[in-house]
Parts: structure tokens; C-alpha cells; sequence
């Protein structure tokens, strides 16, 4: 296939799936051939071909643009790119969290896994360790980038795995929410913007909101992972600094890059010169025996930001974590110091203590056998009670499940009947600045399955279903 055959193949692809929709100004022949290495004359004869086969019309002095007839043959697709210059989701979050502090709630919108899985006993000991035997210099010794101990034993556990990261690149943090709000100042100023997946995870739409940052939502697919075509159009039409993505079960919707994806992730920010903020929070939650790997380890020029956590996988309530910064990891220690001045050092000292007397992986190992058990098991809950009509998606490792109720159905509505019930979910809504998930919920799957929480799900059902008879209307005229 010709050089110009290839290119008129991916714009075609791209105007059908909906990335350059009708009207849409496609790039000029000088940034579409800066971008894609081709010749301008390459570049000018796929326009044409184009234009001669009736998808984009040229216009003079103005390029080329999708024809504005033209019929998108997938309608129902959400928008490529959603931009948001003012995101306000902070105060909608704070009242979800509010509402699930209740102790007597079956929380199904808890964003941690079930407490009782953690080594509390093993855990307390260390701290207790950590405690009696604190060195006097402790408070210089974990400064940023934080305990030279810990850093190392995080490296050699990455190392392991095949990913190559220096302790020197490493910041401990406090929480994983420190480290990737460093990893976004250290790479955007306010105004600024910044690509996250839609939908993604709440707590990047309050850093934006919070730093002042714009967002472009790209739009992500349930079981695939962020659309790298219209990411690449954002690209192009915006000036992206950064992308705060999750490569490895994807909260909320639980998907998996595959490696060949990653790779192409990896390729494209460098091609366009855009930072990575990868969240792998997750990342050791994966189903035994298939493990994942981070977009980190394809970077070979310092551009990902690899930040994750024990929140997930050991113990929430110390809140330590990490980022492994590349090049950027100096001025995210300077930026640190300005900030939090330095993460707590008896917790730093009881992790590692931790990390260096007991056996983590075997804990790993008992984890992730029993959310791969309870998932399963609550999976087959929802489809027993949950009415017809709602789409349940449970993919492999993590915690999560993702539950689309019909169109025209409100999860909040939903979540306040709920809460009436002492039950909790986590709305959509939370994790978009869009409408587009408004009929969606992720459910927690990680606590074990008893006569209230099987009750619960079956309230759950009831509510739904409520709901549905309610807007009977709406719901027909949406599946119009």
C-alpha cells in the first residue's frame, strides 16, 4: 500500500468512527505532515483522494474540511473530544462521599477494597517497630524524595517485572492523589489543558478543578480502553501538556490497556511531546496469574510519571505513595518541599519494615484470589436481580463493576432512593464533566457477599426497576 494509500485509509476510519465529524476542519498539510512524517505533496494527494471520494471538501484559503453532509454511520457514539474550560464536579463528589459515611451503609460505593483483606496485624506490628526504633535523623532521612530504603525496595519490586526504574527517579508521597497532583503542576500552569479518559476517575476532575486546569474528555470504550484517534485529534487541534490516564483496570469502568495499545499510547505522546500522568493505583490487583504492565515501561525518554500506592493493595489509612517522576523528578522533590515539606517517616519506616520481614507477595496472591471470587460471585447477583434492560460489565482483576441502566434513567436518582436504604453507589455523574454517563453506576465488588449485602442488591433491583416503570417514556423515546 502506497505512503498516501495508508493515510487516506486512517482519516477515513477515523470520519467513520466519528473522531472528525461532519464540518470538522481537518489539520493543515504542513501539521498533518510534521505529524505524520509524510511529504506535503504525500499529504496533498490523500486530501484529494479524499475530497474525490466525498468525504471532505477543500475550501480556499481554509484547507480542508469533512463534508458537512456527510451521514456518520455510528450516531450513537459520544462525542471524540469533550472540552470543558471550567470543571465543577467537586461539590457533587464531596456530597456522594458524604452520604456513604453512615457506618450501618452497604457501601457499594466505597472506592477502597473491604478493609478485613488488608494484613492489619502484620501491618501494626511494623508500625509499632517503626515507632520504638526511630532514629533521631529520621526526620532528615525522609525528606523528599523520601526514604532512601523504601525507594529502593519499590525499584527492585518494578525490576521484577521488567520495568527499569531507578530509586533516584522515585518521590514518596503522601497518597497517590499528592503524587499525581505534583505530577500535574510540575508539567501545566493554570489555563492549561489537560486529557483525561471519559469517564474517568473523580479525584483527577477535582485536581483540575482545583489547579485551574481545562479538560478534553476523550472519549473511552468499556472494554478497549481510551480511543487513540481521537485522542490524536486532541492532540492536534489543542495545546495538550499532559494526559492523566489508568492503563490497568480503569476506574470506574475496570478495562485493561493490552501491551500493543500501551505501546502505541507511549508512541504518540512522544510524537506530540505530551506528558504521561499514569495512575496505576490498580496495578497489582490483576487476576493471579496474568499480570500487568504499566505504559512506564515503554518509556525511554523520561516522559511518564508512573504514580501509584499501598491505599489499594495493603493498608488505605497510611496514605503512602509514589511517583516515579523521569526527568522530572528533581523539580517534583523542590515542589514537594514547598508543599507538604516531606511524607510522615515513621509511616515510610513502617512500610519498610513491612516490605523487608514479611511476605507481600504472599498477601498479594490471597487478595486478589478473593476480589477475583467476590467479583464473580456479586456479578452473578446483579444479573439474578437486576431487571432487564441494564448492561453489567466485570472485567478481569480490580474490583469494580460497571452497571449502564437504559437511557433516560438517572443514576442519581437512583443513589438518593438508595441512600434512603442504607445502600450506596457511586453515580456516573462523579466521573465525567459530561451528561453522557448520567444512566451509569460503578458498584463495589470486594466485600464478602452476606444476608444484608445480597438483601442490598436485591433493593438495588427493586429501586431500579422503579425507575424504569417511572420514566417508561423517556426511556422509549431515548431508544428511539
Amino acid at each position: 500500500m502506497a505512503k498516501y494509500e495508508d493515510l487516506v485509509y486512517q482519516l477515513k476510519r477515523q470520519i467513520k468512527s466519528g473522531v472528525w465529524r461532519a464540518g470538522d476542519k481537518l489539520p493543515s498539510l504542513r501539521k498533518q505532515s510534521a505529524h505524520s512524517g509524510l511529504s506535503l505533496m504525500t499529504v496533498l494527494h490523500a486530501y484529494q483522494v479524499l475530497e474525490s471520494q466525498g468525504y471532505v471538501v477543500s475550501q480556499a484559503r481554509s484547507g480542508y474540511r469533512v463534508t458537512p453532509e456527510l451521514k456518520e454511520t455510528e450516531p450513537h457514539l459520544h462525542a471524540a473530544v469533550s472540552l470543558t474550560e471550567k470543571v465543577d464536579i467537586n461539590d457533587f463528589v464531596f456530597e456522594v462521599l458524604q452520604a456513604g459515611r453512615n457506618p450501618y451503609m452497604v457501601n457499594f460505593g466505597f472506592a477502597y477494597p473491604d478493609p478485613s483483606l488488608y494484613p492489619r496485624q502484620q501491618v501494626n506490628r511494623s508500625l509499632m517497630s517503626a515507632a520504638r526504633n526511630l532514629p533521631i535523623s529520621s526526620t532528615f532521612d525522609n525528606l523528599p524524595p523520601g526514604n532512601e530504603e523504601l525507594r529502593t525496595i519499590l525499584a527492585k519490586r518494578y525490576a521484577t517485572k521488567g520495568v527499569n526504574i531507578s530509586p533516584e527517579e522515585i518521590v514518596i508521597t503522601a497518597g497517590a492523589l499528592e503524587a499525581l497532583n505534583l505530577s500535574l503542576q510540575v508539567c501545566t500552569k493554570p489555563g492549561d489543558w489537560v486529557v483525561v479518559e471519559s469517564p474517568t476517575f473523580y479525584g483527577a476532575l477535582q485536581s483540575l478543578e482545583r489547579l485551574g486546569l481545562k479538560a478534553l474528555s476523550v472519549r473511552t470504550d468499556t472494554i478497549t480502553g481510551i480511543d487513540l484517534d481521537a485522542l490524536e485529534k486532541a492532540f492536534q487541534s489543542h495545546d495538550v501538556k499532559a494526559c492523566w490516564l489508568m492503563s490497568n483496570h480503569q476506574n470506574p469502568l475496570g478495562f485493561t490497556l493490552t501491551l500493543e495499545k500501551k505501546q502505541s499510547l507511549n508512541d504518540l505522546l512522544n510524537r506530540y511531546n505530551v506528558a504521561l500522568i499514569e495512575d496505576d493505583v490498580y496495578g497489582e490487583l490483576y487476576q493471579e496469574g496474568t499480570p500487568v504492565m504499566p505504559v512506564k515501561q515503554f518509556d525511554q525518554i523520561g516522559n511518564v510519571m508512573l504514580c501509584s500506592s499501598f491505599s489499594k493493595s495493603l493498608v488505605s489509612g497510611f496514605r503512602i505513595g509514589w511517583v516515579a517522576a523521569g526527568k522530572r523528578a528533581l523539580e517534583m522533590q523542590k515542589l514537594q518541599l514547598m508543599s507538604t515539606l516531606a511524607t510522615s517517616a515513621p509511616i515510610q519506616l513502617a512500610l519498610t519494615d513491612y516490605l523487608s520481614k514479611c511476605n507481600y507477595e504472599t498477601h498479594l496472591k490471597q487478595l486478589r484470589k478473593k476480589l477475583h471470587e467476590r467479583k464473580g460471585q456479586m456479578e452473578c447477583l446483579l444479573t439474578k436481580y437486576l431487571p432487564s434492560g441494564v448492561n453489567i460489565t466485570s472485567q478481569l482483576g480490580g474490583y469494580f463493576i460497571w452497571v449502564e441502566l437504559p437511557l433516560g434513567i438517572d443514576a442519581v436518582d437512583v443513589f438518593h432512593a438508595a441512600i434512603k436504604q442504607n445502600i450506596s453507589i457511586a453515580p456516573g455523574k462523579m466521573f465525567s464533566v459530561t451528561e453522557h454517563y448520567n444512566h451509569c453506576m460503578r458498584l463495589n465488588a470486594s466485600f464478602a457477599l452476606n444476608d444484608k449485602t445480597v438483601q442490598a442488591i436485591m433493593t438495588l433491583g427493586q429501586i431500579i426497576s422503579e425507575c424504569m416503570v417511572a420514566n417508561e417514556s423517556t426511556i422509549l423515546a431515548t431508544s428511539v
